[in-house]
């Protein structure tokens, strides 16, 4: 497998399952204003829509969108909760999660936007904050620091890369407590502290 990625961008969360799967893998950086890898290659050609993550699983398959790339990584793992049971509720209830970071994600991706008008700022903290609180009533409820009762999975990681953004974005997270503490021990696992030194953020 080949992941494409860019330092601390939400490909990041790949790359730590990646990590903590041990599965052979190769890395190459994605320049996403240019659109070009670091071997010189038009990544429009790999991911048309030109986002990341993009995960080669054979030559000339690649996957893309965080709930397919980071299912699947589960799914070739030995991990029992990265890959429930395909007709499992507990599979549904982890693209369930996946999808809910997504919604965090879109929620803080917003604000990466240049020169946003305050009034536009203002708007889209407000859904910043929507999501939060709803991630922090889900931690709650779960009563063990993971988004499900399996422990620590894919969407773990996920939350917790978006989260990392909080500080660069000027986002004050002391009010959601559980949200910090994930974010927190996900980025404080090996297989992360490994995953962001390769990328150079370390």
């Amino acid at each position: 497998m080949k992941l494409y990625y860019t330092p601390g961008a939400c490909s990041l969360a790949a790359h730590i399952i990646l990590n903590e799967t041990g599965l052979p893998h190769s890395l190459e950086q994605v320049d996403l204003k240019t659109k070009q890898t670091a071997s010189g290659q038009d990544y429009l050609k790999i991911n048309p829509r030109g986002a990341v993550p993009a995960l080669e699983i054979a030559p000339g398959t690649v996957l893309t969108q965080n709930v397919a790339v980071l299912t699947y990584i589960g799914q070739q793992s030995d991990h029992a909760a990265f890959h429930p049971a395909p007709d499992s509720i507990e599979f549904f209830r982890l693209l369930e999660a996946i999808g809910f970071c997504e919604d965090v994600h879109g929620a803080f991706g917003a604000l990466f936007a240049p020169e946003l008008p305050d009034v536009m700022r203002e708007r889209l903290l407000a859904n910043v904050t929507r999501r939060l609180k709803q991630a922090e009533v889900l931690l709650e409820a779960g009563g063990n620091g993971h988004l499900l009762p399996a422990g620590f999975t894919q969407a773990d990681a996920l939350m917790a890369v978006i989260l990392s953004w909080a500080g660069p974005l000027g986002i004050d997270l002391s009010a959601y407590p559980r949200a910090s503490a994930l974010r927190d021990a996900v980025l404080a696992r090996p297989a992360a502290q490994k995953a962001r030194r390769e990328e150079g953020l370390d």
